[in-house]
């Protein structure tokens, strides 16, 4: 029995612990520690409401866009305020916007090179190359020359040591599977990569003058619309996002997803290793009727129990019995002791470091070991992110998903249980990438028709003059970020904040046991992971970047006496 410490998680954002036990090389426990403490929430209190987005956005820098948006619709449900058609389609445009550069960027620069051998494609044939590529897409940069190109450039930072972002692998680790050829044509589209995500991007500079962290505004978008004036959305901004989009599409349908299915078709016995957990849920977004009608959206609301895709279950957020934040595990404190669940209108941000000081040989996971609280539904323990969604609107019968999940399984012949595994969570950001990419483009349609049609608005002003607030308003706003169900809630008093409680993705997915002992989804998913090289764990990578966790630092493992063992350096 081995005791295996990788602290920090490289590709992430943020600073997250993983400790997991080993015994025959296969997982056999395993805790997730989130090892950096923030505390939004204090720094919100006693501000004025509708500044909250700001603030909020800057809690990540990755899912720059999606915070803003859940911010400024919980000030908006705790004020009755309706945004205008213009509005809730540019929120959907920067939406989608950040779904697709997000699921691309994790796809080729977070999460390839736990499948791709870098150094493997040295060795790789450009014309073998050439040929895979033209067999899976028509994607134009597919000739030997530009292979050969690549391929040259990788070895010139190899033979002058200076490997730069493909430095310190686990190359030559016997889970690597991909041939040379097709590794070869996975670092070629990672270059690719790099450079097209910084176009995608502008569309959040035209609707939200700038990106990271574009502007949001309560009560509609802070960008006026008139077709003449320069300083506003006139056409030329227009027809400019229009053939970003459309290069989004290509980018999807003719790189993103031939490579993730090639990929994937090496990998198939990653269709049985990570299911984790058998509970999904998602808050649902897109709405193409308004943000108070959940039966419009695109993404559904609803959860799944055991895997059972006959029913869904209604989620509401705001009721105190459905959603519950513990912290027998976190270093947090409650005023009425650590054992209650608390609804987050009601919830406490108090920190109650137990901890030893780091750095330390291991987690006491006995006690209180991370800074992340642990979120449950009806005392569930909960997946949510791209997997939770697929499942969900596979469930409720979405036609547009069941059509591309259905395509995938037949191309990579597998059952639909092959989904619930670490492949099929990839597999499902892929697929919902596809399905956005192509309803951007109906956003887009919808917004282009309304302004012809002699709608310009973009801003509901009713109620932005806090002399017509109550003197206490409760608010709940929810969003689907790419990692999972995002929602923030806030109570107002006296027109400022007198509680704010952001319940993130990665506190659903990250968080430590419950106090029942129940694993959350980075826990249980790790449980039967093989490892077939404790100084190397490759396989704890792939399923923890399974579920996108995003920023790039160092990797430091040590063995079970804290012995330092190996360091692997990623940006």
């Amino acid at each position: 029995m081995a005791r295996i410490v990788v602290d920090p998680i490289t590709r992430i954002e943020g600073h997250l612990r993983i400790e997991a036990t080993v015994e025959n090389g296969v997982i056999t426990d395993a805790y997730s520690s989130g090892t950096m403490v923030r505390g939004f929430e204090k720094i919100l209190k006693g501000r004025d409401p509708r500044d909250a987005w700001a603030f909020t956005e800057r809690a990540c820098g990755v899912c720059t866009t999606v915070h803003a948006l859940a911010s400024v619709r919980t000030v908006e449900d705790a004020l009755g305020v309706s945004v205008p058609k213009n509005a809730e389609l540019i929120r959907n445009l920067m939406f989608c916007t950040q779904y697709v550069q997000d699921h691309i960027v994790h796809f080729y620069h977070l999460h390839a090179l736990d499948w791709v051998d870098v150094v493997s494609a040295l060795k790789a044939d450009p014309n073998e190359t050439s040929s895979v590529a033209k067999a899976i897409s028509p994607w134009p940069k597919s000739s030997p020359a530009y292979f050969a190109a690549v391929q040259q450039r990788v070895k010139t930072f190899v033979e002058s040591g200076q490997l730069g972002i493909f430095a310190n692998g686990y190359w030559g680790h016997p889970a690597y599977k991909l041939p040379p050829a097709v590794n070869l044509l996975g670092v070629a589209h990672y270059l690719e990569a790099l450079e097209w995500q910084k176009e995608i991007v502008k569309i959040h500079a035209i609707f939200g003058g700038k990106n990271p962290h574009p502007n949001y505004l309560v009560g509609g978008v802070p960008c006026s619309i008139n077709l003449e004036e320069v300083n506003a959305i006139n056409s030329e901004r227009l027809n400019f996002v229009g053939s970003l989009i459309k290069g989004a599409i290509d980018m999807v349908e003719m790189v993103y997803l031939p490579d993730l299915l090639a990929v994937a078709g090496f990998y198939k016995d990653w269709a049985a290793i990570g299911g984790g957990l058998k509970n999904y849920l998602a808050y649902g977004d897109l709405p193409t009727r308004g943000y108070n009608q959940p039966d419009s959206f695109k993404f559904p609301r609803g959860a799944v129990l055991d895997r059972n895709l006959d029913e869904i279950h209604e989620v509401n957020p705001r009721d105190s019995e459905e959603i519950k934040e513990y912290i027998s595990h976190s270093w947090y404190k409650y005023s009425d002791g650590d054992d209650a669940g608390k609804h987050p209108w009601d919830g406490e941000t108090e920190f109650n470091y137990t901890g030893p000081k780091p750095p330390y040989e291991h987690l006491n996971v006995d006690g209180k070991y991370s800074w992340l609280k642990t979120p449950r539904w009806k005392e569930h323990p909960m997946e949510v992110g791209p997997l939770a969604r697929i499942l969900v609107a596979y469930a409720s019968g979405n036609d547009d998903v069941k059509e591309v999940v259905g395509e995938a399984l037949a191309k990579l012949d597998v059952p639909v249980t092959a989904v619930f595994s670490t492949l099929g969570r990839t597999a499902a950001r892929g697929l919902e990438t596809r399905l956005v990419v192509r309803w951007m483009k109906e956003f887009y349609d919808d917004l282009i028709a309304n302004i012809k049609a002699g709608d310009t608005r973009t801003f509901n002003d009713e109620k932005w003059d806090p002399d017509t607030w109550p003197a206490t308003a409760e608010g709940v706003g929810m969003s689907e970020a790419p990692r999972g169900a995002l929602a923030h809630w806030i109570r107002i008093k006296d027109k400022q904040i007198d509680n704010y409680q952001l319940v993130v993705p990665s506190t659903w997915n990250a968080s430590p046991r419950d106090g029942m002992g129940q694993r959350s989804a980075y826990e249980e998913a790790l449980i039967g992971t093989p490892v077939a090289n404790i100084d190397q764990p490759l396989e704890i990578l792939r399923t923890i970047h399974s579920f996108d966790p995003c920023i790039a630092c160092a990797v430091h493992l040590y063995d079970p006496a804290g012995k330092h063992i190996h360091q692997v350096k990623v940006v």
